[in-house]
């Protein structure tokens, strides 16, 4: 069950990750948040960063094998970067329709799930 609830945090983290560091690009289409400047654009997306580590620290604590968690810190660490590509790759397939995925992109993520493979490796 621990397992399921960290990746799940996993997940809602990156989620809030993602639209911190990228969303402040498709949002500058919306008329109000054109006019704002670059301290302003980077004031909201701490905002935004904030859920971030209000999911990310949680997933960790509960994750970790040594607070008696399933994972350790690599597996974590690991596991965390493939939600970041899925999540990153679903945000930039559904916002930014001008962005294109090339084959090299797919062989290089699936380079990254044979990492987790290997990680996990026993």
């Amino acid at each position: 069950m621990k397992s399921i609830l960290t990746i799940g945090l996993l997940i809602l983290s990156n989620a809030f990750m993602t639209m911190a560091w990228y969303g402040h690009l498709k949002f500058k289409e919306l008329g109000w948040f054109s006019k704002l400047g670059l301290v302003s654009v980077i004031l909201i997306s701490w905002g935004i960063a904030l859920f971030e580590y209000c999911f990310q620290v949680p997933a960790n604590r509960i994750g970790f094998k040594e607070n008696g968690g399933p994972f350790s810190l690599v597996e974590l660490k690991v596991i965390q970067e493939v939600i970041t590509l899925v999540i990153f790759t679903v945000f930039t397939l559904l916002f930014f329709k001008t962005e294109t995925f090339r084959w090299n992109h797919l062989i290089g993520f699936l380079f990254l799930v044979l990492a987790v493979y290997f990680i996990f490796k026993k």
